[in-house]
């Protein structure tokens, strides 16, 4: 559903993000674990809950037919249970999941609230081997219009790309909630992972919210960066996961994202030269 309204809400927007521990192949333990999280963040009274990539899954699958097993559509009754977690309130949850396409797989994100399932988002750009048993989405992603604000919905690699954050600043999203799994790389000493500083990046281009849900624990011998995060409107981080506690907390005012006013003459979006990026760039 692409956002409409023109005004929004004026409040504080709480969102909690978990760094969830799935097991790969074993759906049923993926789905209660869900739930779970769920319910702990609306003890939390969340507003917003983000989990991670292929929550419903894992990620590390061995064979197309692995990954087949734990496919589930956007009618699954799993939806249903989620839906019904959420009954009486606003809380928009968004989180992946292996989505059963009929012939094909898709590396896919849903976003959630008790009238169910909102909008379903299949994850453009693949990453290494997922090439293997995924199909990439065709369609932009989505901006949902919820009680809290304007949330687009982007999957790990994607946010790599500067084009889709973009689309989703253009569309009128206030927050980008990223459901990710960041495989663990060198980092040198004193950094932040490579992938926070392309979240602080996109956000502070566009001048939108992004909320980033990664993976705990050790799947198969991959590890995960554990990288959740949150960042402000501006690029800086509001909230991350730095120790033990996989969960994090953040009290935003989603509104101030309308505001794309660098200065009394700059505005983030309508300084932007269109007719000039159009063009080819001479090679002298």
């Amino acid at each position: 559903m692409t956002a409409s309204s023109p005004a929004g809400p004026t409040g504080v927007t709480r969102v909690v993000c978990e760094q969830l521990v799935p097991r790969v192949g074993d759906p049923a333990y993926n789905k209660a674990l869900a739930k779970d999280a769920v319910r702990r963040a609306l003890a939390d009274r969340a507003d917003v809950v983000v989990l991670p990539e292929l929550t419903t899954s894992g990620y590390v699958f061995t064979s197309p037919e692995e990954a087949r097993h734990t496919a589930i559509a956007a009618a699954d009754p799993f939806f249903g249970d989620l839906a019904a977690l959420l009954s009486g309130t606003h809380t928009v949850v968004t989180l992946g999941f292996c989505e059963d396409g009929g012939d094909t797989l898709y590396n896919s994100a849903a976003v959630v609230d008790a009238s169910g399932v909102r909008a379903v988002y299949r994850k453009t750009h693949l990453w290494d081997r997922e090439t293997l048993f995924f199909t990439p989405g065709d369609q932009a992603p989505p901006v949902v219009d919820t009680a809290h604000g304007r949330i687009g919905v982007l999957l790990c690699y994607d946010l790599e790309f500067p084009e889709m954050p973009r689309r989703l600043a253009l569309a009128g999203a206030d927050l980008i909630a990223v459901p990710t799994n960041w495989p663990l790389t060198d980092v040198p000493a004193g950094e932040r992972p490579a992938e926070i500083i392309q979240a602080q990046a996109a956000a502070r281009a566009n001048g939108v919210y992004i909320a980033c849900a990664d993976r705990g624990g050790t799947e198969r011998g991959q590890e995960w960066t554990q990288g959740t995060a949150v960042v402000n409107q501006y690029g800086w981080l509001t909230a991350a996961v730095t120790g033990p506690e996989q969960r994090i907390v953040a009290d935003l005012f989603l509104h101030l994202a309308r505001d794309k006013a660098l200065s009394p003459h700059n505005d983030l979006l309508g300084d932007r030269r269109t007719d000039i990026y159009a063009q080819e760039s001479p090679l002298l």
